[in-house]
């Protein structure tokens, strides 16, 4: 909507500026603050450093505080636009390619396939995955149930994530991306994300990179955090999760869906298997995806997970998977288990249904002769 000639549009930021009274938590790319704002008291803001510098106590700094006023769930800090008297020296690095393209926060980074750089020849001549399998999840969420279910059935495997740009942009704003490092192969930031280990233009190239790069056996493709969903069947950002397993089949890997499963959530279309799942992996998913079920879990929600996947095409395969021992490993989590404010085992049926997915594809890695591998159960009931 247009405004009237001669008028002042409202501004779809909020901005405040305010002083560092103290800094707390620092991981990757991401250094928590507190800030005393005139008028609203002491907000809890972060900085990323690589973008902005490294604020101090007594600096003062211009914030966005759009999505803290709203109290969105994941967006619960103000965030540093700049520290204004004392701004970091220019950038030295090579790249560019922009992400977060024309917003005032725009960034230039060096993307794995632009012609610049070591990897380009590598991902020029790449075209396929050799069958990697590849988890897709609705929400960032399911990461570390899905890691925790690959190394718990193989801890030798190599896992890549692949970070697409549904939620948060920056991969520096996920803690358990931070505190999962030590256990992943690396991170590839896609699309608008960036801050990865490597970048990437598109999914396409940011898998090929896991595969040809990174040399990962798997990789595990979300969003970012911050799912954005309107209560609508088509208006939520998961909804790239069949894109993402599109992509996967045109490159020649295995797509595996982790299922979002709840009986914990209040709203009906994400009890037993959610809408987003249903919509992702059965509509738009067009080349077929493995559809991963915790073995007992319909049984325990009383037959709804069976009668949710029943509808699914002929080309989505439903796979019935044991989770002996997930229950133990997911206790174990070295991050906070946490979808939509509610922890494990509160949501234990979603949780062990990504770590299901987890299982389901490290079992499809090819071993060494000499090496065995329990069979992932196939079927179409619980």
């Amino acid at each position: 909507m247009s405004s009237a000639a001669g008028s002042v549009p409202t501004s779809r930021i909020r901005w405040r500026r305010g002083r560092v009274s103290a800094t707390g938590r620092s991981w990757r790319d991401a250094l928590e603050l507190t800030v005393e704002v005139p008028g609203d008291g002491e907000l809890q803001a972060l900085a990323y450093p690589s973008l902005v510098g490294v604020p101090e106590v007594g600096d003062d700094v211009l914030l966005n505080t759009t999505a803290l006023a709203q109290n969105l769930g994941t967006g619960g800090y103000a965030l540093v636009v700049a520290v204004p008297d004392r701004l970091p020296p220019d950038p030295e690095i090579p790249g560019h390619l922009v992400k977060a393209r024309y917003t005032p926060l725009q960034v230039t980074v060096q993307g794995v396939d632009e012609q610049d750089t070591e990897h380009h020849a590598a991902i020029a001549a790449a075209d396929d995955l050799a069958g990697m399998p590849v988890v897709v999840a609705d929400l960032h969420s399911a990461l570390p149930a899905v890691l925790i279910g690959m190394l718990a059935t193989d801890p030798d495997l190599r896992v890549a994530y692949v970070m697409t740009d549904g939620g948060a942009l920056p991969a520096a704003f996920s803690r358990a991306v931070g505190a999962l490092k030590n256990s992943l192969a690396g991170v590839v930031t896609v699309g608008q994300a960036f801050g990865g280990d490597l970048e990437a233009v598109t999914l396409h190239t940011g898998l090929l990179a896991a595969k040809h790069v990174l040399n990962a056996d798997l990789a595990i493709v979300t969003q970012g955090p911050g799912n954005l969903g309107t209560g609508t069947p088509w208006g939520f950002s998961g909804v790239a999760a069949g894109e993402a397993c599109n992509a996967v089949s045109v490159l020649g890997g295995l797509p595996v869906g982790a299922l979002r499963i709840s009986d914990a959530d209040p709203r009906p279309r994400h009890r037993g298997v959610s809408h987003h799942s249903l919509t992702a992996f059965g509509r738009v998913a067009l080349g077929g995806v493995s559809l991963v079920a915790p073995r007992g879990l319909s049984s325990e929600l009383g037959g709804q997970v069976d009668e949710d996947l029943a509808g699914q095409p002929e080309r989505n395969v439903v796979v019935w998977v044991d989770t002996d021992g997930l229950d133990t490993a997911l206790g174990l989590s070295p991050v906070p288990l946490r979808t939509m404010g509610r922890g494990y085992p509160e949501e234990r049926a979603y949780f062990l249904a990504a770590a299901a997915a987890g299982r389901y594809a490290a079992l499809q890695v090819p071993l060494p002769e000499d090496a065995e591998k329990e069979p992932a159960a196939l079927g179409t009931s619980d």
